[in-house]
C-alpha cells in the first residue's frame, strides 16, 4: 500500500446530522462492524445490505474497518456488492474479501514490543491473561477465556506463542484480558505503563485490550488505502462506536457515532445517527445517496 496521509487526533465539536450534506461529496464510506453496522445479534439487516449495495452502485467505495480478524469476516463478506475491502485487526491487516480473504498488506506488532507490554501489564495489573492473533490463526494462554470456541487454536504460554512472529508469521494483535477490572481503567493503566511500545485500545464491553504495533490504527491504514485510491480525508464518511474507532473518526472528514456509542466517541464525533439496532449507518447512507 502507498504512504499514508496525515492522521490527526483533533477532536471536532458535534454538529447536526444535516451538516453532512454541506461537506464534499463522499467517495468512501468507512464503517466499523460490531456495535455499529451489525445488529446486536451480529447480523446485517436487509436495510443495511440494500444501502451498502446502493452506495457501491453509485460509485462510493465501502470499507469495513474493524477490530475483527479476517476469520470473522464471513458475516459481511456475502454482502459486499463490489470490491469487498476490509481493514481488520484495528488496522494491522488489509484483506480482499472477494478473493478468498486474500491478505493485501500487514502492519504487524514486533514480538519484542509485545513482550514489553506483557511484562508491564503483568506487573501493573496482576491476573491479566494474553492471546495472540497471527496471520495464520489464533493462539492463547491456558488462563485466557476465548470469546468463542477455537478448536484449532494453539494453547501455550504467551512467550511461546510469540515465537510464531519471530519465525516469520506476523503478529497482527496481542489481546490482554482481565476478569474483573473496569475496562476504561484497564485501558488507561495499560497506556500509562506500556503505551510507548504499542498502540493500545479497546472495543469490547469487557476488560479486553487490543494491542497493535506502535502507530498502527484504523486511521493510519485507512489513510494508506485512501491515498492509493486518490481519496482525501474530506471525502470520507466514517462510522463507529468504541475507543478503537476514535482515530479513524477524527481523521475522516465526516464522522458519525451511533447512539449506542461509548461516551468518548460521542464526545469526539461531528455527527450522530440512531443506534445499530435501528440501522443508523444505513439511514445516513440513504440520505447521502438521496442528496447526490
Amino acid at each position: 500500500m502507498g504512504d499514508h496521509g496525515a492522521v490527526t487526533s483533533a477532536t471536532q465539536h458535534p454538529r447536526t446530522p444535516d451538516a453532512t450534506l454541506a461537506a464534499p461529496a463522499p467517495r468512501l464510506i468507512a464503517t466499523d462492524l460490531d456495535g455499529t453496522l451489525l445488529r446486536d445479534d451480529k447480523t446485517v439487516s436487509a436495510r443495511t445490505i440494500a444501502a451498502l449495495a446502493d452506495a457501491e452502485a453509485a460509485g462510493i467505495e465501502v470499507f469495513f474497518v474493524t477490530g475483527r480478524p479476517a476469520r470473522w469476516m464471513d458475516v459481511v463478506a456475502a454482502h459486499t456488492a463490489g470490491h469487498g475491502m476490509a481493514i481488520c485487526a484495528n488496522g494491522a491487516a488489509v484483506y480482499d474479501l472477494h478473493r478468498g480473504r486474500r491478505l493485501l498488506a500487514a502492519y504487524p506488532l514486533d514480538p519484542r514490543d509485545a513482550l514489553a507490554v506483557i511484562a508491564a501489564l503483568r506487573t501493573a495489573v496482576p491476573g491479566t491473561a494474553f492471546a495472540v492473533e497471527l496471520t495464520g490463526g489464533f493462539a492463547y494462554e491456558p488462563d485466557y477465556p476465548p470469546y468463542a470456541p477455537a478448536p484449532d487454536a494453539v494453547v501455550a504460554p504467551v512467550e511461546d506463542l510469540l515465537d510464531g512472529g519471530r519465525r516469520g508469521q506476523p503478529v497482527l494483535k496481542l489481546l490482554a484480558k482481565h476478569p474483573s477490572i473496569d475496562p476504561d481503567v484497564f485501558l488507561r493503566t495499560a497506556r500509562a505503563v506500556a503505551g510507548e511500545h504499542a498502540e493500545i485500545t479497546r472495543s469490547s464491553p469487557s476488560a479486553l485490550l487490543e494491542i497493535s504495533g506502535a502507530g498502527v490504527s484504523k486511521a493510519t491504514t485507512l489513510a494508506r488505502c485512501c491515498a492509493d485510491l486518490g481519496i482525501s480525508a474530506e471525502e470520507v464518511v466514517a462510522f463507529g462506536d468504541m475507543p478503537n474507532d476514535l482515530a479513524m473518526l477524527s481523521w475522516a472528514g465526516t464522522s458519525y457515532a451511533v447512539a449506542n456509542a461509548h461516551p468518548d466517541v460521542l464526545a469526539a464525533t461531528t455527527h450522530r445517527t440512531v443506534a445499530n439496532e435501528e440501522d443508523g449507518v444505513a439511514r445516513v447512507i440513504e440520505r447521502i445517496l438521496a442528496a447526490r
